[in-house]
């Protein structure tokens, strides 16, 4: 097995800004058109649909350092698997 990092695939990596994407565009439209027609519901919407892309960026970022955690954790425990192996081999 490889020691160098995996990366994300990139049609993760572009779902997941499609979706952040998606959301802000709402976001902002909904805000502008609460703004410009006086409608507090479209605001309010807008804001909520701004707020979910932020959590969906905060959970994106949260799940791929612990992905990195896990990473690191496997190459520790493989390496203490051979430093056994060789001592037992001894």
């Amino acid at each position: 097995m490889p020691d160098t990092p995996r990366r994300t695939p990139p049609g993760r990596r572009i779902l997941t800004l499609f979706a952040v994407g998606c959301l802000t565009l709402d976001g902002v439209l909904l805000v502008l058109a609460g703004l410009w027609g006086r409608r507090l519901e479209y605001a309010i919407g807008g804001g909520l649909c701004l707020l979910g892309a932020l959590l969906v960026l905060h959970f994106w970022k949260r799940h791929r350092r612990s992905l990195a955690a896990l990473a690191a954790a496997r190459r520790d425990l493989r390496d203490e698997a051979r430093a056994l192996r060789d001592l037992i081999r001894r």
